[in-house]
């Protein structure tokens, strides 16, 4: 039997606009990220596909992906967690800071490192500062919440929530997620079984639902981008 399961990063943000470093951040999706969440509705209707559950992170550039979504494919009532698990990354003291000024100020290797390697956190946001997200609600039964976190760190809280709290959902529904560039990294590591050094490569366009079936198992079938236009390269899956 075959599972249906659409991951889709969201729309790009007001931060991807000014390319700075979002995070946990809570920022809104842009006029283009609307956009792209619109466009995602007739590729989920297109490719016959109709959620039955939905997953998706704290932050609201994710729900508002989501909800459009559900508006345009006119689904009401759908089952739906959120998790701080699905959360985008946290970038540390690099939040709010623009991507460029990072890598003139460290340089390219440094910055490549704290940006795409698979174990180098950025340096810690400093414990006293606005976005410690201690200081919003959402959070306040969370212990030991991250003040920095590399791709590694997030796949230790994401799988762990994939295995205990999805996959189960998975099994008997057509779920989505709808999530982050970093929270889906690490979960398509797990999914596609990538490499510690060739995890670096994945990007996740946003916007672009990637449709995956997964076997009894959750051993994925097929993959694939529903706007093969925008599509990225996908790691080989088959045995």
């Amino acid at each position: 039997m075959s599972h249906k399961l659409i991951l889709i990063r969201h729309g790009k943000s007001v931060w991807n606009l000014k390319n700075i470093f979002t995070g946990w951040v809570d920022v809104e999706l842009d006029v283009q990220g609307e956009q792209e969440a619109s466009l995602a509705v007739d590729l989920i209707k297109n490719a016959d596909i109709v959620p039955t559950y939905a997953f998706t992170s704290y932050l609201k550039r994710a729900q508002r992906t989501l909800e459009i979504i559900l508006e345009g494919l006119e689904i009401k009532n759908l089952p739906q967690e959120k998790s701080w698990r699905l959360n985008e990354r946290h970038y540390g003291a690099l939040q709010g800071l623009n991507k460029e000024e990072v890598k003139i100020k460290y340089g390219d290797e440094q910055f490549l490192k704290w940006r795409r390697s698979y174990d180098t956190p950025p340096p810690q946001l400093d414990i006293t500062s606005e976005m410690n997200p201690k200081n919003d609600p959402l959070y306040s039964n969370i212990q030991s919440l991250p003040l920095s976190e590399c791709l590694a760190d997030t796949y230790q809280r994401v799988i762990p929530y994939w295995e205990k709290t999805i996959r189960p959902i998975v099994l008997k529904n057509t779920t989505i997620i709808s999530a982050h560039g970093n929270s889906l990294r690490a979960l398509c590591k797990y999914l596609f079984e990538i490499s510690d050094n060739d995890i670096v490569k994945l990007e996740i366009p946003t916007g672009n639902p990637l449709l995956i079936s997964l076997n009894n198992s959750c051993k994925i079938q097929s993959a694939s981008y529903l706007d093969s236009s925008r599509s990225e390269i996908l790691p080989d899956f088959t045995d």
